[in-house]
């Protein structure tokens, strides 16, 4: 029975009841995941160790990297994706416990509603992410960055550090902001399709 369950949480995961869902599925595993591991790895892998400041000293390069990311990109948006898969996969795991068809979900108000709210949570954690990573990050990378570095030591005082590839990153940056954006529209999208079928139940009963 419990290998049924996964076989249900698999299936209800990568089929979502909706076209829209499903697309969204295809774009969230396979483009944005992609973007992220391979792409990503290329532009920020190494950051750390080409961020260099005047004086080029390791302590001071390395509290300055610290203040200059308060938390890596890549770590930043691997909860992203965790995050707003996280509604989804709660309620496909809800699915496939009660044994519910994904054509079921659809038909049955109470289910419909469940699976309207996971969305909506999903709509929630996109913008949040979308407001985080603007405080975080900006919208763009300036190829200079000027640290305050007294606590470490009163002779630096406000230094000036370098940030490689910064044109790169600024590139990354507005193309994750666009996934973020196009992932909001298609959970709009979904919801305006759900209740589109959702209607056309009502009419042929």
């Amino acid at each position: 029975m419990s290998l049924n369950y996964i076989k249900n949480f698999y299936e209800g995961c990568l089929r979502p009841p909706t076209v829209i869902g499903q697309f969204h599925t295809l774009f969230f595993g396979s483009v944005r995941m992609f973007f992220l591991g391979v792409l990503g790895f290329a532009v920020y892998g190494n950051e750390a160790l080409h961020f260099s400041c005047d004086p080029d000293r390791r302590e001071l390069n390395l509290y300055c990297y610290n203040q200059f990311r308060p938390i890596t990109p890549q770590v930043f948006w691997a909860l992203q994706l965790v995050t707003v898969l996280f509604p989804g996969a709660v309620f496909h795991l809800y699915a496939a416990c009660k044994t519910i068809d994904q054509e079921e979900i659809l038909q049955r108000p109470v289910y419909t509603v469940f699976y309207i709210i996971s969305v909506l949570l999903r709509i929630i954690l996109e913008v949040i992410a979308f407001w985080l990573q603007s405080h975080l990050f900006g919208f763009q990378v300036h190829p200079l960055f000027m640290c305050d570095a007294i606590a470490l030591e009163r002779s630096f005082n406000v230094t000036r550090c370098m940030v490689p590839e910064h044109f790169e990153k600024t590139i990354f940056l507005s193309a994750m902001y666009t996934f973020t954006v196009i992932t909001i529209l298609l959970c709009v999208a979904e919801i305006f399709e759900i209740l589109c079928r959702r209607l056309g139940y009502l009419n042929n009963k």
